[in-house]
């Protein structure tokens, strides 16, 4: 399935979700629940918080299901929701049990460890190719082979220019042309209301 056919099916299963359809809310707990799980073991939780932060995320998205701007990214919206609802959980557990620093110095653990960096790199990269999309064939030619599938990350301008018919002399100012609408087409879905609630 694809970027824009996953996102589809997600905003489908939002909308009957909001609707009241009981299978449309099991299937987003079932297909996201793992998700919160490894936020709360990435907390350090105990059963006992792991279970409230589980049951706090679901009622956050169940008061916002109707409101979300972005349906399609509900994922990275219940990510963020259970990582507040776990360093909430953190904080009132440090206010309540007295604990010594070496301890809370242990709790956070890598950032590298954070389980909602992959989704929010697959977030990210759907964005950006999203974007791409939006491009002209030309300019999708032109940065695939400048920038995608370059060798090494370097490209070849000679060999650019001949696989895609171009002087080698436009090729850099063509770059720059598609570059700076890729970037237009990235500002506008950051500043419209695509993000969550």
């Amino acid at each position: 399935m694809g970027d824009s056919e996953l996102a589809g099916d997600l905003a489908v299963l939002v909308a009957k979700a909001a609707d009241g359809d009981p299978s449309a809310w099991h299937e987003i707990v079932d297909r996201f629940g793992p998700r919160v799980w490894a936020v709360c073991r990435a907390h350090r939780l105990g059963p006992a918080d792991a279970a409230d932060v589980f049951q706090q995320t679901w009622l956050r998205l169940l008061e916002n299901l109707g409101s979300l701007r972005d349906p399609a990214k509900i994922g990275a919206w219940i990510g963020t929701t259970c990582r507040n609802e776990a360093l909430a959980a953190i904080r009132r557990a440090r206010r309540a049990t007295p604990v010594e620093e070496s301890v809370l110095a242990e709790r956070p653990g890598d950032p590298s460890d954070d389980p909602e960096v992959p989704f929010l790199v697959a977030a990210r990269d759907a964005e950006l190719w999203g974007a791409f999309r939006r491009l002209g064939r030309r300019c999708q030619e032109v940065l695939r082979v400048l920038v995608v599938e370059a060798e090494e990350g370097r490209p070849s301008y000679e060999l650019s220019a001949a696989a895609l018919g171009m002087p080698i002399g436009s090729l850099g100012p063509t770059r720059g042309r598609c570059l700076a609408q890729l970037r237009k087409f990235l500002t506008e879905g950051i500043q419209s209301p695509a993000g969550e609630s």
